[in-house]
């Protein structure tokens, strides 16, 4: 075997150019396998870091109009004391920012978890300082006023200090005692958020500024917990669904045709998992498709390379050499470069797997997965290179097998005559191109739908605008406070110099978070879910918020300050809700409808419709109320300004800093906060993008490879047909004719898959369809763009043919091998053989044999020797 691999070491030194090429495309194929194997791990594979992950389920409320992961607090302590199949359950949610000073007067803003007092307990995690907040520490509403901070969080902004434990901090101007820090690699039960700390869910009321926990209908929590020994997964189902039909007894308002079901944590149930399994499974089937389109152009590589080697294999086997021999060595090749390759795309993949480990997507807000690959990792990469040698390495089997070494020995170096209709070579450049424009396909349908989810409408126009954003609850405001504060930094703003017009909204279509509300029709009189007649988006704006947000008032008008408390409830609505009441816009001004409390609510004007919670949902109703009647300590300002957006930010910082030094203000653009709502859209185009050059870089290679070789094994005719008078076209078309026809047949059938394939783009990235006649458009551009790329020095070669040069040289080649040998024995059957400028013969022994140079005449010759 040592012997194996050193000559197979010799005979790759001797052709680096072959040995480099093979090794950089597999290590491109391998690393892309890699990569995306790693983050399908972490996201999906790789269980989640608590004792038992296995037994670890989350409850899904399913009811007509889909599947949530959100549950009531009231619900949660019913399933906590009439279930028998959990040994536990606990509650989780995460919320928004909060404004957290540990001492030094100028609060940061966090993300926090709020939990049950058994979750840690629960989940059977051990603390890594201090100790955990337990149930028993709860004994009511904002009874609880512990945290335990991040393992990260306690080293970034506690320096690791272990007197932090028993610190006190402030949480929204609330003081709260640092009891413990949880473990290192410990973020709790999503893979994707990293919280600053955890803190009791009945301390809710006091750090966000809202009381749910008495309220049945507002879902907002996630319900996980651990199955008891022996009980499955459907048996547990059954156990909760007859729990959900005395709930829904009992509350019918609420609970009605309640039922639930089980899935995985980690990815927020099904309401992520789903189309996260799925995008990833697509995504590694399109990696897969890299690899094989790899193999394939190695494949090519090795069979032309064997065929180059035809006469240097035809001497070894009339040496005496066997065929299996010669095998083994091809296969060891086959194995150090796929090897090689290997380790190549690893270390490559090892790099870009860093950075995305540390990479937050959306500035400010703790979203981040640690994709750092595994032991699973390292060996799919050693299964793929071995798989992919053996693969590539089984092309030039057949050529070896039929090889007839008197025939190619007298053959000569080229030949006349006609090529086969089709050979294994053919089919494996035709696969590589069918992957290759599947691939471009994919990502250029992914490209077209960005570019146009980037300037459609959404029902604003966030270009040119400014927001700021920030909780008054940081600052400690009441809910009377509350408008109050909000309409003076409206005021400030429009102050400012330059300033057009500002408008408030408690929160901002397509961002993080959302608020719906059940809405009935005027006349009903049973409130149950059954009979409303909307599930509506809610809002609570100002009477500027729909001119400087860009949104067109369709019919009847908008808010004034005289919409305040004491005043009529009013609202405006969106065309789609205007449509579900009343049948149409027209109808819909001065007409009322019903609140879940049963408190009616009057229509002052439509909207047209808009993006709400994400760019690929349907049309949904949506429902603005006044800032003044529902008051909410979310407070985004939008400003329009007709100055330069950095100088009116900053006058913006300084203004409104004023107002209350303390309260931290996050102030961007409307286009930098949309970046959440196109962060998956961002990630499939980049990862389809990147699959896509792939693609092409390893058609280019192998549409290249194909040519090139079939130019230099056709010269001679080439020169022939030169000599008698063919033209360029004829030489181009009798020299590249099959590698262009097998691109365009590759190119037709890839994009045809390929548009059947981005189908489950639309699901993704807004507005993307495979139909778009620029995408097929752009298709054929970069395919013909690939193949003219490819062909061009091979191309360059054939015009460039000279038949008087390739006949001097037939006839040099033919004076050097007019010497006729022989010989026999172990040594000769496992040599090779090269001829010196001298016309000596080199044996090129195997390594255990020394090196022997033979000049003709010394050679053993005869009429019968076959050479």
């Amino acid at each position: 075997m040592n012997a194996d691999l050193r000559l197979a070491f010799r005979q790759l030194r001797k052709a680096p150019g072959f040995t480099v090429t093979a090794v950089l495309t597999l290590a491109l194929a391998i690393g892309a396998n890699a990569v995306v194997f790693s983050v399908l791990n972490a996201l999906v594979l790789r269980p989640l870091r608590v004792p038992h992950p296995e037994n670890l389920f989350m409850l899904q409320r399913n009811f007509s109009r889909g599947t949530t992961p959100s549950q009531s607090y009231l619900d949660y302590r019913d399933l906590v004391e009439q279930n028998r199949s959990f040994e536990s359950l606990v509650a989780s949610a995460i919320v928004g920012g909060v404004g957290l000073d540990t001492g030094s007067g100028n609060p940061s803003v966090v993300w926090p978890y709020m939990v049950s007092g058994n979750y840690f307990d629960s989940l059977g995690v051990q603390p890594y300082r201090g100790r955990f907040f337990h149930a028993s520490d709860e004994h009511g509403k904002n009874s609880a006023p512990y945290i335990v901070l991040n393992y990260d969080y306690w080293h970034s902004h506690f320096n690791g200090d272990p007197a932090a434990v028993g610190r006190s901090v402030q949480i929204n101007k609330h003081p709260y005692t640092v009891v413990g820090v949880a473990p290192p690699n410990f973020r709790g039960t999503e893979l994707f958020f990293a919280p600053a700390f955890w803190a009791p869910m009945v301390n809710m009321p006091q750090i966000n500024g809202f009381d749910p926990l008495d309220e049945r209908s507002n879902h907002y929590a996630w319900v996980t917990g651990h199955l008891k020994p022996g009980v499955l997964p459907a048996a547990a189902a059954l156990d909760l669904n007859t729990i959900a039909a005395s709930m829904a007894k009992a509350h019918p308002k609420e609970d009605e045709q309640l039922q639930f079901s089980l899935a995985r944590p980690g990815l927020i149930g099904d309401e992520l998992g789903r189309p996260t399994r799925a995008f990833m499974a697509g995504l590694m089937l399109l990696a897969g498709l890299i690899l094989l389109a790899a193999c394939a152009n190695l494949g090519s590589l090795f069979a032309a390379r064997a065929a180059d080697r035809s006469r240097e294999i035809a001497v070894r086997m009339a040496l005496g050499a066997r065929r299996h021999f010669i095998l083994r060595q091809l296969f060891t090749e086959a194995i150090l470069v796929s090897l090689a390759g290997g380790v190549c795309g690893m270390a490559g993949a090892v790099a870009i797997l860093r950075v995305l480990s540390t990479w937050r997507p959306i500035p400010g807000i703790p979203i981040n997965v640690p994709v750092n690959p595994d032991v699973k990792t390292y060996a799919l990469a050693v299964l793929l290179a071995l798989v992919s040698g053996f693969l590539f390495g089984l092309v030039p089997v057949r050529q070896v097998l039929r090889t007839d070494p008197w025939q190619t020995i007298r053959a000569g170096a080229s030949g006349l005559g006609s090529a086969p209709r089709l050979t294994l070579r053919d089919v494996l450049l035709g696969l590589q191109i069918a992957i290759c424009a599947v691939l471009v396909t994919a990502s250029l349908v992914a490209v077209r739908g960005l570019a146009r989810s980037l300037h459609s409408n959404y029902g604003f126009q966030p270009q040119g605008a400014l927001l700021v954003n920030t909780d008054l609850h940081m600052g400690g405001y009441s809910d009377d406070q509350q408008a109050q504060m909000q309409q003076r930094m409206l005021d400030a703003a429009v102050a400012i110099p330059g300033v057009i017009i500002a408008g408030y909204s408690d929160r901002l279509p397509l961002s993080l978070g959302g608020g719906d509300s059940t809405v009935f029709a005027d006349s009903t009189t049973d409130y149950r879910p059954k009979n409303a007649a909307a599930d509506a988006q809610r809002f609570a704006v100002s009477p500027d918020y729909f001119s400087a947000a860009g949104t067109a008032i369709l019919a009847g008008r908008t808010f004034t300050l005289h919409d305040e408390k004491k005043a009529p409830t009013v609202a405006v609505i969106n065309r789609e809700l205007a449509r579900k009441l009343f049948g149409s816009v027209d109808k819909a001004v001065g007409g009322h409808f019903k609140r879940w409390s049963g408190s009616r609510v009057e229509v002052i004007g439509v909207v047209e419709d808009g993006k709400y919670q994400t760019l690929t949902e349907n049309l949904q109703p949506a429902m603005f109320y006044s800032f003044l009647q529902e008051p909410s300590g979310g407070t985004w300002i939008v400003v329009r300004s007709g100055r330069d957006l950095q100088e009116t930010a900053t006058a913006l910082q300084r203004s409104l800093h004023s107002l209350d030094p303390g309260l931290p203000l996050d102030i961007k653009t409307w286009n930098n906060e949309l970046d959440s709502a196109l962060f998956a859209a961002r990630v499939a185009t980049v990862a389809l993008g990147v699959l896509g050059l792939l693609g092409a870089m390893l058609a280019i290679t192998g549409i290249f490879g194909m040519a090139s070789y079939t130019v230099s094994k056709r010269l001679r005719e080439l020169g022939i047909r030169v000599a008698l008078g063919a033209n360029q076209r004829n030489v181009l078309n009798a020299a590249l004719g099959r590698a262009f026809r097998l691109v365009a047949i590759g190119s037709v059938a890839g994009m045809i898959l390929g548009v059947l394939a981005t189908r489950v783009l639309s699901f993704i990235v807004y507005q993307a369809t495979p139909k778009d006649p620029i995408v097929l458009g752009g298709v054929i551009l970069t395919m013909l763009a690939v193949g003219m790329v490819a062909a061009l020095i091979p191309a360059r070669r054939a015009l460039a043919v000279d038949p008087m040069i390739l006949l001097r040289e037939e006839k040099s080649e033919d004076q050097k091998l007019h010497g006729r040998w022989a010989s026999s024995g172990s040594v000769a059957a496992m040599c090779m053989y090269t001829m010196t400028p001298d016309e000596h013969f080199i044996i090129d022994a195997h390594p255990e044999y020394p090196q022997v140079s033979l000049a003709p005449d010394s050679l053993v010759m005869g009429s019968n020797s076959p050479l």
